[in-house]
């Protein structure tokens, strides 16, 4: 599979501070059809709103690492059908992708990270 090209799988983007990183989670969803989407955050990041359907997953991203590993661990369990999802990490801190990563592969499931650019979806 190429850079470029396009399946159908779940996302899971991280909607962190600063609605300016919104843009590429907004982006990703217009721009390619995903089986479902699940956007984590925190209280700041429910307004965050889109055209396509999705799942909020509300965490406390203010939790020390384990913390917040363990937080979202316990709630992405049994949420996903397949064995790999896409993973925008555009907003967010190193803490908060760390958790995340780790409750992911956790859990166990692989991981492709995705982005926005101006060539299109790409996986990295």
């Amino acid at each position: 599979m190429g850079e470029t090209d396009y399946y159908k799988m779940e996302l899971v983007a991280l909607l962190s501070k600063g609605e300016g990183t919104w843009a590429q989670v907004s982006g990703l969803m217009k721009h390619s059809e995903w089986d479902k989407v699940f956007i984590i955050g925190d209280d700041f990041a429910k307004t965050f709103t889109s055209e396509k359907p999705f799942e909020f997953i509300k965490v406390d991203l203010d939790k020390k690492l384990i913390d917040l590993r363990d937080e979202l661990s316990a709630k992405l369990k049994g949420k996903f059908e397949g064995m790999e999802v896409a993973l925008s990490l555009a907003s967010g801190d190193g803490k908060e992708h760390m958790a995340l990563v780790s409750a992911l592969i956790n859990l166990p499931m692989g991981v492709r990270f995705v982005a926005l650019t101006k060539s299109g979806i790409v996986y990295l």
